[in-house]
């Protein structure tokens, strides 16, 4: 267990925390939301070591290792498949299947494994440096955006793989449905303090707008109450047959925590304008063709039309040709065979992913809004920097300070500056936060054209996806339906083909268990055992406590019931044995329940218990087997 005790940290005159104070528990696996900015890789560096808070604590257990993902990987071994093994303990080191095992989930191929770490894209370096830290022996993993340069399907087997991690974990990921996934718990850190609650970010967002909510009513309430507190005290502090109320009032007044509004807090609040459009259809691609290398065509013979209010989403794993085939939807690239066609009252806003590179860095935020619609009205740009986060003197901040994530919202505010009916986006989440996607998600939702989008981001995908642009398999399909529906009656190859690979080394290794094997197999069954009885476990406590809590309100009934026989109070004895009754029924209930958790949880331990059983005697069996050939070979001799 890990404790955070009362930390504070700042930088200058950016205050991130101030006193926070929580515990990272046994197999937690933690998410961490809160906007750009306020401090969630600063809390991962606290926690891996490499800085230290102004005040405060922070508590490790003795050996306990922590490993923390970051962006920038180094590396020292020779080849991919070595440099991934490089943290593994000693005695697993013949056990090569793990490190395949991970390789290939996070979009390796096999002939990939012998190349040098430094011939590989940045992208693949990054899945190199999470897939090393996922091989390594850490207690606790600090995962920052392990998103970033994953394609969907990489997406999918890290939250399956996380899952299973038998030690602690926290996450940092702007993918709200990655992140409600994997996690257990969730940390949230907001106005320079953390809250960490169990459940998901939907349950955590609820409990924060409740909690503010509530804060503003006491605050407000309180006002009224000090308004006439004062307004009494003003008014008869010289009447002398009133001195006793007038000292009261004073005093409660002194009394009184005086409650600070709250501040205000940036907020991504923003629509798309719409262009009105009465045409057939708004794009169309015919039978196109192209490629970068002579005879490898990245698309072929490709057909599309999007209608007016099409949401048309292209997914598939990387390198496989999404971004290419937006370039040419977009026209910035021509095709070598075939038709891109966009009718010419068609307005286009695009986001590319290269778009980042196109920004003036010696344009301020708002001069670069400004250049988007140069006709247009320079209060508006005004207006649309302010929704997009630049208020006031922050629309005049050059364009070379700003970081990725506030980059990404100039080149929205740039297409926010004048209305379009067609959206074509490449991975427009990449560099938003949590928030920030929401609102994102929103705007889309309510854009009243068409939008065509590449994302990895399964919220998005599940949200809006009514047609689908595939890459898998060498090919692009194009699916009339959601994306629920697509996992449903196609789902991704790649997975199939993983699975089908795991079964198959699942037989050839079945026959002969060594210790090694046997070892691996007794951890898969222990973390499969920890993973289904906890929630059980969890269930049964809470019973228990609440079985507890109604034991001793019966108690209390009791004791009153006692006193009101004592005090002859009829009335009351019948009103109390009403709900000393109703109190007994519904533990009655709960003790049912109980009884049926425990049976569940009995049948679930002993499902394991026998796998475990069955595990040794193979070994034993094994063991006796090649006693047995060593004796008859010696005899023989």
């Amino acid at each position: 267990m890990i404790v955070v005790e009362d930390v504070w940290k700042s930088y200058g005159r950016q205050v991130l925390f101030e006193g926070i104070s929580f515990k990272i528990n046994r197999r937690e696996r933690i998410g961490v939301v809160g906007r750009n900015g306020h401090g969630k890789t600063t809390l991962f560096r606290l926690i891996a070591g490499l800085e230290e808070p102004d005040r405060g604590q922070i508590i490790r257990p003795k050996k306990y290792l922590i490993g923390y993902v970051e962006q920038e990987p180094r590396f020292e071994a020779a080849t991919v498949f070595e440099e991934a093994a490089r943290f593994r303990r000693p005695e697993e080191a013949d056990e090569t299947w793990q490190v395949e095992k991970v390789l290939a989930g996070l979009g390796f191929k096999t002939k990939d494994f012998a190349l040098p770490p430094s011939a590989l894209s940045g992208g693949f370096q990054v899945r190199l440096n999470l897939a090393r830290a996922l091989l390594a022996p850490y207690d606790l993993l600090l995962l920052d955006e392990p998103n970033n340069y994953l394609d969907i399907t990489s997406l999918r087997w890290l939250a399956r793989y996380l899952l299973e991690w038998p030690g602690e974990l926290m996450l940092i990921t702007h993918d709200r449905h990655f992140m409600d996934t994997v996690v257990t718990d969730i940390l949230g850190i907001h106005r320079r303090k953390v809250k960490k609650i169990k459940g998901n970010t939907e349950k955590y967002y609820q409990q924060i707008a409740l909690e503010e909510e509530t804060y503003e009513k006491t605050r407000i309430n309180d006002e009224r109450k000090r308004k006439e507190m004062e307004i009494f005290i003003n008014r008869f502090r010289a009447k002398a047959r009133l001195a006793n109320l007038v000292q009261s009032r004073i005093k409660t007044l002194a009394k009184m925590e005086k409650k600070e509004k709250l501040e205000k807090l940036e907020t991504l609040d923003f629509s798309f304008r719409y262009e009105p459009y009465f045409g057939k259809y708004v794009l169309s691609l015919n039978e196109v063709t192209f490629g970068y290398e002579p005879g490898k065509p990245l698309i072929q013979n490709f057909s599309l039309t999007v209608g007016p209010r099409d949401r048309v989403f292209i997914i598939g794993p990387n390198g496989y040709g999404k971004t290419t085939l937006v370039k040419l939807m977009a026209g910035l690239i021509k095709p070598q065979k075939g038709e891109v066609n966009i009718p010419p009252k068609v307005s286009l806003g695009l986001y590319e992913q290269s778009g980042l590179a196109t920004l003036n860095e010696e344009r301020t935020v708002l001069e670069e809004v400004m250049a988007a619609d140069p006709q247009g009205d320079p209060q508006r740009a005004r207006q649309i920097c302010g929704t997009m986060m630049f208020e006031g003197d922050k629309a005049l901040k050059k364009i070379a300070v700003l970081s990725g994530g506030e980059k990404s919202r100039v080149l929205l505010a740039k297409i926010l500056a004048r209305p379009v009916n067609l959206l074509i986006l490449d991975e427009p989440t990449n560099h938003l936060d949590l928030e920030s996607c929401d609102a994102l998600l929103t705007a889309l939702d309510n854009f009243e054209g068409a939008v065509v989008m590449v994302t990895h981001n399964e919220m998005i995908l599940r949200a809006l996806a009514e047609r689908l642009v595939v890459f898998q398999g060498g090919r692009i399909t194009v699916y009339e339906m959601d994306y629920n529906h697509f996992l449903e009656k196609v789902g991704w190859e790649e997975e199939k083909e993983l699975k089908a690979s795991l079964k198959q080394e699942e037989r050839v290794e079945k026959p002969i268990l060594s210790r090694k094997l046997w070892r691996r197999l007794r951890s898969e069954i222990i973390v499969a055992k920890s993973v289904a009885l906890k929630p059980i476990e969890e269930k049964i406590s809470e019973l228990e406590k609440r079985i507890e809590k109604g034991e001793a309100e019966i108690q209390s009934l009791k004791e009153a019931i006692i006193e009101a026989s004592r005090q002859g109070k009829g009335q009351e004895i019948g009103e109390l044995t009403k709900k000393w009754r109703s109190l007994k029924k519904e533990i009655d209930s709960l003790w049912e329940e109980m009884d049926k958790w425990l049976k569940i949880y009995e049948a679930k331990k002993a499902e394991f218990e026998n796998k475990l059983r069955e595990l040794d005697l193979s070994l034993e069996t094994t063991v006796k087997t090649k006693t047995s050939s060593s004796s008859s070979s010696i005899s023989s001799d």
